[in-house]
């Protein structure tokens, strides 16, 4: 059981270290795309199904709350979290819509939408994110895999470089982190 911990732990690490070589830039690029948009007066928008449904619920309440400062409230919400709302479209409409019809209702401009599926498979995901570009809304997909649909869908697609759920999940909640910070950083710089 130690032999597998330890393999579990370099699992997580090896897929870090690739994003350190690979993704710095594409972090930043996400974070400045957040922080114009908030800067705009738009919000943050996220979704997602299972643990990325937490994770996405998770970032929210970072942005909405504080992440390091105590600080203004940065607008962000998570399209999970309303049982009402998703099982009543759900049940008239199909799981499927459950996000779309919410982006639809709740995007404005300069909004920017997350979906987070770590295949990049999710069919209601990817409906989110074809709602957001038919709204005109940026639109960013958070994965991992190959990144499938989602990632040809989104404007900007994250992935991780990985095929393991878990490994990608929490190198989506730590690169979920680094932006909070970056975009809490450039944002609330006068604020302790």
């Amino acid at each position: 059981m130690r032999d597998r911990i330890k393999d579990i732990l370099l699992e997580s690490i090896q897929v870090k270290e690739e994003l350190i070589r690979t993704s710095i830039g594409q972090i930043k690029e996400i974070a400045d795309l957040l922080i114009e948009s908030l800067k705009k007066g738009g919000k943050i928008i996220l979704f997602g199904n299972g643990g990325s449904a937490s994770d996405a619920q998770h970032i929210a309440a970072e942005f909405i709350g504080r992440f390091k400062k105590d600080r203004t409230a940065l607008a962000a919400i998570s399209l999970t979290v309303n049982t009402s709302v998703l099982t009543s479209l759900a049940n008239d409409y199909g799981y499927e819509v459950v996000f779309s019809k919410q982006i639809e209702a709740l995007g404005k401009k300069n909004d920017i939408v997350i979906g987070i599926s770590t295949s990049g498979k999710a069919k209601n995901v990817n409906f989110g994110l074809r709602q957001a570009k038919k709204m005109g809304l940026k639109s960013i997909a958070f994965t991992g895999c190959d990144g499938a649909d989602a990632a040809k869908i989104a404007d900007t697609a994250f992935i991780v470089p990985s095929l393991v759920t878990a490994r990608i999940q929490e190198a989506h909640i730590t690169v979920g982190h680094i932006i909070c910070e970056l975009v809490e950083q450039e944002l609330c710089q006068e604020q302790k």
